[in-house]
């Protein structure tokens, strides 16, 4: 039996203008704060790309959702640390990290798929990530994670056809 053939639909210009705004904003007060509050901290980290897709872009997404991106995200961080502590920036490292991340996040309700690309960074970061050590899981993490999911409550509730979060 044959499906119809995908056809995409025309984009939501609205919607996606929210997105780039969320994004945006969310990325910029990140950035802000890294250059004026914390100049010798590091603040940003690779997978806070990916999480401004989900709760700018997707927040409906259950992925998107703050329990999960805070929590998803700092307990993902904290076994990257830990498997880094233990086997160093190795492969077994690297595959135990990201593998135990997703099992941690599966268990306590949390899936958060950048928070696997925290538990990665958290172990092949290089020497800038692994000098935090277990200050890592909450700055650059925590903190940035904190920070966009308060610039995503205030832009997807000005948009009147978005409400985030769907649930805490």
């Amino acid at each position: 039996m044959r499906g119809r053939p995908y056809r995409p639909t025309a984009p939501d210009w609205r919607d996606a203008a929210w997105s780039w705004l969320g994004a945006f904003f969310g990325m910029s007060a990140v950035t802000w704060l890294n250059t004026h509050w914390l100049s010798q901290q590091l603040l940003i980290v690779g997978s806070f790309g990916a999480t401004s897709v989900l709760i700018y872009a997707a927040p409906e997404s259950p992925f998107a959702q703050p329990r999960n991106v805070l929590v998803g995200s700092v307990l993902s961080a904290l076994v990257g640390v830990a498997w880094f502590q233990f086997v160093g920036a190795t492969a077994l490292g690297v595959a135990l990290a990201v593998s135990l991340a997703v099992l941690v996040m599966q268990l306590t309700h949390t899936v958060h798929p950048p928070g696997a690309a925290a538990a990665l960074i958290a172990v092949i970061g290089g020497p800038e990530i692994h000098a935090l050590g277990w200050a890592f899981p909450l700055m650059p993490v925590g903190l940035g994670c904190a920070v966009m999911l308060v610039v995503a409550i205030l832009v997807n509730n000005l948009a009147h056809h978005r409400r985030y979060p769907r649930h805490w």
